[in-house]
């Protein structure tokens, strides 16, 4: 299916008191709406034809939200806390056609392994933790710090794809990509 990448540079920022939920919809709906309304959609045709899809992820941790790191000392701070124990990985969606909007949550419990200091150490000297929510990829060839996935196992590699499907029939199944990237059956 064709598709064009648009990074919305919405904040995305917690308000003071606002909860995670909440939150995540706002900066979803957000990001949808500036898709919309960013004048390429006029290049495809008309702006009522043209299907935007937005997410965010967060990773929640006894009710706290797990962004990406501001630093080093933050990604350490969140790998020690996800260390052994289940988080939720959550996303929402919305799906955008004209005036048209669907809003979907998917949550997936994530079991991190028991991963060591060094271990910790050695990832962040990759770079990689400070772009991800939580400061991990479940995916990354070394670290690998999941040892099991309840749930959409995309939802926690990057986009819900089964769950995006139920919304738009007309996208390919889905399932040989979950057994691809996460080496798991489609829930």
């Amino acid at each position: 299916v064709p598709f064009e990448v648009r990074p919305s540079n919405v904040d995305e920022d917690p308000l003071p008191g606002e909860p995670p939920l909440q939150t995540q919809r706002r900066i979803t709906v957000d990001k949808a709406n500036a898709a919309m309304t960013d004048d390429r959609c006029a290049v495809v045709g008309d702006r009522l034809s043209v299907v935007v899809i937005a997410c965010d992820t967060t990773v929640l941790l006894d009710g706290e939200m797990l962004n990406k790191p501001a630093d080093e000392a933050e990604a350490w701070l969140m790998l020690r806390k996800l260390r052994g124990r289940v988080h939720q990985v959550q996303s929402c969606l919305v799906i955008r056609t004209g005036d048209q909007q669907i809003i979907d949550i998917v949550i997936s419990d994530v079991q991190m392994r028991d991963y060591s200091d060094d271990e910790i150490a050695a990832y962040i000297a990759t770079g990689d933790p400070f772009d991800k929510a939580g400061s991990y990829a479940v995916q990354h060839p070394t670290f690998k710090p999941v040892a099991d996935i309840r749930g959409c196992p995309l939802n926690v590699i990057g986009l819900a794809l089964c769950q995006l499907r139920k919304h738009l029939p007309e996208l390919p199944p889905c399932e040989a990509v979950c057994e691809r990237y996460s080496g798991q059956s489609c829930p």
